[in-house]
């Protein structure tokens, strides 16, 4: 399942780095890329809605680690 999302509030290119970095090792997640210019998440998860839920969650969690205002808005 591919899904483009909308990130909030992220300042800084270096840490969006770190979190695409961080975000593509999770188990379940095909790839994911964050582009800083557009402020998007585009993220590709083996499974269906309920497993992109449980990988959104835990990608949260890793921008907030590096960008605590960071918001991924689904």
């Amino acid at each position: 399942m591919r899904k483009a999302l909308k990130l909030q509030n992220l300042d800084c290119a270096n840490c969006a780095a770190k979190m695409e970095g961080d975000i593509s090792a999770l188990e379940g997640v095909n790839k994911a890329s964050i582009s800083f210019m557009t402020q998007k998440l585009m993220i590709d998860v083996d499974g269906d809605a309920q497993a992109l839920d449980t990988v959104l969650d835990k990608a949260q969690a890793i921008c907030a680690k590096y960008e605590p205002d960071c918001v991924i808005l689904r």
